[in-house]
């Protein structure tokens, strides 16, 4: 069965989630972590549980959601995973994280990519890629079918969607994306979003006035 830690990361709020199972192989997303306070946290928290992280992958690569990407690399030995269309952003990193004044060296080094459909394992648990782009070019969701839930990034929010007046932003393909491939699930799948709490499948689809 697959547990759920929740961190709260820099001055954006950003949700990074850490992902464990029995087996206590364990991976993080969206790693924001940014500074030695924060890393602290992190580390702090899987040398407790005895957790050996596997993986670090990206809803998508806004600068506030990557700034931990190089400290997990050094510290864990484990590449980046995102999708191709995220990679622009990660080669902009450095100027974009001075424009919110964030003094960031570099991202992870290395990278390697997800696409719609694929896998991403973990001891005995498993999750759904799925594409849904609209918030930002590469934006990704992670499903678990099994307990029910999807990691939606920035793509939907409780009460709230993504917003979509920065670069690659597109309020209708957002809105597509979050009919076609996010409530299509059952009403009962709970929503863990890139900030704020978390949220239901039904709740959206009753409550939400941008949807």
């Amino acid at each position: 069965m697959i547990s759920i830690k929740k961190f709260v990361f820099n001055g954006f709020q950003v949700n990074t989630y850490l992902l464990f199972d029995e087996t206590k192989e364990c991976i993080i997303i969206d790693a924001a972590n940014y500074d030695a306070a924060e890393d602290a946290a992190l580390s702090n928290f899987i040398e407790k549980e005895k957790l050996k992280p596997v993986a670090q992958i990206y809803t998508h690569c806004h600068i506030d959601h990557v700034l931990g990407s190089a400290f997990v690399e050094n510290q864990y030995n484990i590449d980046m995973g995102i999708h191709p269309g995220s990679k622009g952003f990660l080669m902009n990193a450095s100027n974009q994280a001075a424009m919110y004044g964030f003094n960031l060296k570099n991202t992870a080094k290395s990278t390697y990519f997800i696409n719609e459909g694929d896998k991403i394992s973990f001891g005995k648990s498993e999750l759904e890629v799925v594409y849904t782009p609209g918030h930002a070019d590469g934006s990704i969701c992670f499903i678990n079918h099994a307990q029910k839930f999807v990691i939606s990034g920035d793509v939907l929010f409780h009460e709230s969607i993504g917003r979509t007046d920065l670069p690659t932003g597109d309020f209708e393909l957002l809105h597509k994306n979050i009919f076609k491939k996010l409530f299509s699930l059952p009403d009962v799948y709970t929503v863990y979003p890139g900030h704020g709490p978390e949220t239901s499948i039904g709740h959206e689809k009753m409550n939400n006035p941008f949807l």
